[in-house]
Parts: structure tokens; sequence; C-alpha cells
């Protein structure tokens, strides 16, 4: 495999046409990491039952907030490469290369043990009900299984992506993404595992990408390649990554802990209101994905822009980058809130479930495009180096601000709207701090001198 063919300079060029090219293979790959938790839900709805598909869905915060601490520190890695790339400097790439992938398998052991001990503890904490608790822990801890996998792929994949290849990341989700379908309709079909069956499909579609992933760094070009026995931990390069990593990781962990505790408010409403917001977690990929891929695009773009100190091309990528997601937002949630009811019976056919559903999305979904601006905005100044503004912005108002939203709005309305009112509130408030901070913040200066 050859991956300098494959690179983009991102510091050069039409903007819109570098950003949009880079960010579509992007929404592709996240399609298909989507497309696992998805099959998953829809193999579960229909065989299983809605017990088992609350089961799914109570667990699967755990797993993400557990996973998103190493998900910031992968951000962390492809900020500094993409900056050191930017730079030209391409001695110091592959010494980043061995440092990232160091942090990734240490990372992934620290945390299936974590995860594996803790498993039923986090439940209950959660208020996961009884009926449902036992399928959950079951689930989970096969879970915590793929976790050093799922961290390797994500940490090469933000690698790679840092020097400005967004389609290989895809093509191999592309390959797991089938073996994930596979392996749910054996486990699940065939073999009648129940959710155990989901989570070794997953186990098993995640190894492979994990291994691909590390297979195309280590047969890559000689000034990029990986190479085992060099994988250790640059401190010149280290204190970077975790400066800018750290902080990012905590800000992952702080938006999923909101989803927690807004987890125990669902939970409190009853199975079919667990469902519902299980399968709008799904329904709104179609316009999440695209913003999420905007923004990793801009980050790869800040970064590589940060090195070469091109501030005002980094300025012009970011007006692109909001104005680009704001009409692909509008579009897919008008869609998406004319033919809800159509999309949520995909993921379950209970009339319950698909009202509580389209309740969910006529409250959130109108306010969606507010988000673009916030992931924008954030992800041009972490991708500049600073981390920890954005992570404290977050804090505020996705973390402490939502959950005392929750708290308030619960007792006085408890009803699915309740909850889901409270994240347009904090999408606007958070905007507003992104934008304050990105016109009168100190944030562009290089990470990597």
């Amino acid at each position: 495999m050859s991956n300098l063919k494959k690179n983009i300079n991102l510091t050069e060029g039409v903007i819109w046409k570098q950003v949009l090219f880079f960010a579509l293979p992007l929404i592709g790959a996240s399609i298909i990491q989507q497309l696992y938790n998805t099959v998953d839900l829809i193999f579960v709805g229909n065989y299983l039952g809605k017990e088992a598909a609350a089961a799914v869905g109570a667990s699967s915060l755990i797993v993400t907030c557990l996973v998103g601490f190493f998900t910031g520190m992968s951000v962390g890695s492809s900020v500094v490469i993409a900056n050191i790339f930017g730079s030209g400097k391409k001695g110091k790439v592959k010494d980043a290369i061995h440092t990232a992938i160091g942090l990734s398998f240490i990372g992934g052991i620290a945390l299936f043990i974590i995860g594996y001990i803790g498993a039923p503890y986090f439940l209950k904490w959660m208020n996961v009900p009884q009926e449902i608790l036992k399928q959950a822990v079951s689930y989970i801890r096969i879970y915590f299984f793929s976790l050093i996998s799922v961290i390797t792929y994500n940490m090469g994949s933000g690698i790679i992506r840092a020097m400005g290849n967004s389609k290989t990341p895809m093509y191999i989700q592309v390959v797991g993404g089938l073996v994930h379908v596979l392996m749910d309709a054996l486990f699940i079909v065939i073999f009648d595992n129940g959710v155990n069956g989901v989570a070794w499909a997953t186990f098993l579609s995640q190894t492979i990408n994990a291994v691909m992933i590390l297979y195309y760094l280590k047969h890559t070009e000689s000034e990029y390649r990986l190479q085992f026995k060099k994988i250790r931990m640059h401190k010149d390069i280290q204190l970077p990554i975790l400066k800018i990593g750290i902080p990012a990781g905590l800000q992952s962990i702080v938006i999923t802990l909101s989803n927690v505790f807004a987890q125990y408010h669902i939970n409190s409403l009853g199975v079919e209101a667990i469902v519902a917001f299980t399968a709008y977690f799904k329904v709104e990929l179609p316009i999440y994905l695209p913003i999420v891929a905007i923004g990793q695009a801009i980050t790869t773009f800040s970064g590589q822009n940060m090195g070469a100190g091109n501030i005002e091309r980094l300025k012009k990528g970011t007006k692109v980058c909001i104005l680009m997601g704001i009409g692909l937002t509008i579009v897919s949630s008008t869609l998406l809130l004319i033919f809800g009811r159509q999309v949520f019976a995909i993921f379950n056919q209970d009339s319950v479930v698909i009202d509580y559903g389209m309740r969910i999305i006529r409250t959130s979904f109108p306010f969606y495009w507010i988000y673009v601006v916030l992931e924008v905005l954030g992800d041009t100044i972490r991708g500049a180096g600073k981390a920890t503004p954005p992570m404290v912005i977050v804090l505020s108002n996705i973390c402490v601000l939502r959950i005392v939203l929750l708290f308030i709005i619960m007792a006085l309305y408890h009803d699915v709207r309740g909850v889901a009112i409270t994240y347009p509130i904090t999408w606007t408030t958070t905007a507003l701090c992104m934008f304050v901070y990105y016109f009168k913040g100190n944030w562009a200066k290089k990470v990597f001198k």
C-alpha cells in the first residue's frame, strides 16, 4: 500500500473543494461505523424484543463514556501530526505515529480492565431497570473485549487522516461493516446467542478493523512506516499530544456524562421511553454524522494550516465549513421530520415507541443547525492546538447547565420532551460561548515548533 499519493495537502488549493472531498469519505466512514450499532438495534428489535433492545441501549452510554477519553487522545495525536505534516517536518511524523500507537495499546488494556470490573456498578448507578440489568451486564462485559481494537483503529485512522488521507479509513470501515452485519445474522438468527451475540459481532468486526489499520501503517512509505519494535513514548511529542488529548478526552467524557444523566431520567420513564431514545440516537445520525465529519475535516485543515502559518486560510475554511454544515443540516432535519414515523418503524414497530420518538424529534430537530456552529468553531480551535478552552465551554454548558436543566424541567414536566428540550437550549449557549472565544480568544498559535 502507498500512503503518500493519497495524502492531501490542505494548506493550498480551493478551500471548499478540499474540505468537501476530504469530508465525504469521513461521512462515509462515520455512517459505516455507526452502522454497527444500528444493525445491532435492527436485529435486536426485530428478533429479541424491546427488553433486549433496552438492555443494549442502556449499556451503550457507558461504552461511549469510557472510550471517549481515548478518542480524545486520538484527537491530540491527530492535531500534533497534522501540525508537523503541515510544517513539512516529515522526520518527526514517524516518531509521532509510534507514540500514538503506543498510547492506544496502553489505553485499550486499561479501559478493558476498568470496564469489565465496573460494568454492574456503572449500570446500577445509571438506574437501569432490574428486568434488563442482567442482560445489560452480560452484553457490556463481552463488549469490553473489543475496546483494545476499537481504540487502536480510532488512533490509527486519526493518524492517517492527519496526513490528509480520509479515504483509507473509510475503505477499512466498509470491510468491518460487512463483517459486522454477517456476524449479527450468524450469532443472533442462527446461533440464537441473544444480546451476547451482538457484542461478539462487534468484537470480531472491530478486531478486523484494527488489524487492517495496523497493516496499512506497517506497509506504507518508509518515512511514515510503523515498526512495532520502535513503539515508544517520545517525550517531545507525547507532551503536546497530552496537552491537546487530555482536554479533548475530558470533553468527550463530559458530553457523555451529561447523556448518562439524561439516560437516568429516560430510564425513569419506562422501557418504551428507553427504546424510543435508543432509536432516536440512530434516527438523528443523518444529521449528526455530516456535522461530525465536517468537524473532523476542519480539525485536520486547521492543524495543517496552523503548522504552515496560514492563519487567514484557516479562518476562511472555518466559514466555509459552517455554511456547508448549516445547509446540509436544514435539509436532512426537514426530511427526517417529514418521514419520522417511517424511520422509527425501522428500529421498532411498537406504536407507543414511535409516538415517543416523534415527540423527541419535533422538539430537537428544528434547532439542530445550531450544533454546526459549536462543532465547527470548537474543532477549529482544537485543531489549532487549544483544546482546553473548548473543553471548559462544553463542561459549563453541555454538562453543568444541561444537568441542572434536566432536574428542573423533569421535576416540572415528566415527559420525553422534557429531556429533549435540554439539547437545543445547551447547544445555543455553547455555540454563543464558542463564538465569543473564536473572535476574542488568543488561540492562533503553533502547537509544535
